[in-house]
């Protein structure tokens, strides 16, 4: 789970990520790229050393899809993050 707090002006965030447990992010962003809003979250922690997620956000279906590279296996995975409402 990708949790965006806060976008600043130039873009960075503040952002948690959580499998299940926080995991730390060491950058945030978010850019448009091609007209879609652009999210990328870097992950530096125990296990994960600089793996990253590059998203697109998909109006149609409120979700973030992209890839996750994921360092130490050197491969990228697709990723699909839906919005979650809290109630």
């Amino acid at each position: 789970m990708i949790e965006i707090r806060r976008v600043a002006p130039d873009g960075t965030m503040q952002a948690g990520y959580f499998n299940p447990r926080p995991i730390n992010v060491s950058r945030a962003e978010a850019s448009i790229f091609k007209e879609h809003i652009k999210v990328e979250v870097e992950l530096r922690d125990t296990g994960y050393p600089g793996s990253t997620y590059t998203l697109l956000y998909d109006p149609n279906k409120d979700a973030l899809l992209g890839y996750y590279y994921q360092v130490v296996q050197r491969q990228n995975f697709d990723v699909i993050f839906v919005r979650m409402v809290n109630q």
